[in-house]
C-alpha cells in the first residue's frame, strides 16, 4: 500500500493487523481520478478509516483537512504510523461512525464510507449525513461496497449519481439532490 501521487507520492503505508481489505492501488487511482477536481482545499471525512490511506491520498492531492474515524485500536495505531510518515498530525475521532458524525461540527466536501462488507451500515450512514446536513453543497459521499450488493438510489436528500464497478468492488457516488 502506498500513496499514488501528489506531495506524499511513493510513501509506503501500513495496514492495521485486523484490516481485511485495504483499497487496492488500481481502485484508488480510478477513485481519485474521479474526485481530483473536488480535492483542492476540501474537507474530507474518512469513516471506517482503517489505515487512513484515503485521507492521506486526499491530503497528498490538495485537500486542506482530513478527519478520520475508526473504532479499532489497531486502526488507530496504523493511522498514527502512516501520518507520522507524512509529517502531519491526524485529526481522529476514536469511536464508531455515529460518534464521529454526531461530533463532526462542520460540513465536509468528501465522505469516504467503507464499512465492513455485509455490515448494513450504508443506509444508516447516508441517513445521518442527510439528516444532519453534513455534506457541503457541492460535496460527494463515496461508498465502497461489494459489487453484488446494491445500495439505494436515494437516501434522504442524497441521490446516487454515479456507480463505478472495478472487479468485485463498486463505488457509489452520492450528492445532494
Amino acid at each position: 500500500m502506498r500513496v499514488i501521487t501528489g506531495k506524499y507520492k511513493g510513501r509506503k503505508l501500513v495496514a492495521p493487523r485486523d484490516e481485511a481489505r485495504p483499497t487496492l492501488d488500481r481502485m484508488k487511482e480510478t477513485l481519485f481520478n474521479i474526485l481530483n477536481p473536488r480535492l483542492n482545499g476540501a474537507t474530507v471525512v474518512d469513516l471506517f478509516a482503517g489505515s487512513g490511506q484515503l485521507a492521506i491520498e486526499s491530503l497528498s492531492r490538495g485537500a486542506a483537512r482530513a478527519i478520520l474515524c475508526d473504532n479499532s485500536r489497531d486502526a488507530l495505531a496504523a493511522i498514527r504510523s502512516n501520518f507520522d510518515k507524512i509529517g502531519v498530525e491526524p485529526q481522529i475521532v476514536f469511536g464508531d461512525f455515529r460518534d464521529c458524525l454526531n461530533r463532526l461540527g462542520c460540513q465536509a466536501d468528501i465522505f469516504f464510507v467503507d464499512p465492513p462488507y455485509k455490515s448494513n451500515y450504508y443506509d444508516e450512514v447516508l441517513g445521518i449525513i442527510s439528516d444532519k446536513n453534513l455534506l457541503s453543497e457541492r460535496g460527494v459521499v463515496v461508498c465502497e461496497h461489494a459489487a453484488n450488493d446494491f445500495l439505494p438510489e436515494q437516501a434522504g436528500d442524497l441521490v446516487c449519481y454515479d456507480r463505478r464497478k472495478i472487479g468485485t468492488v463498486e463505488f457509489c457516488f452520492y450528492k445532494r439532490s
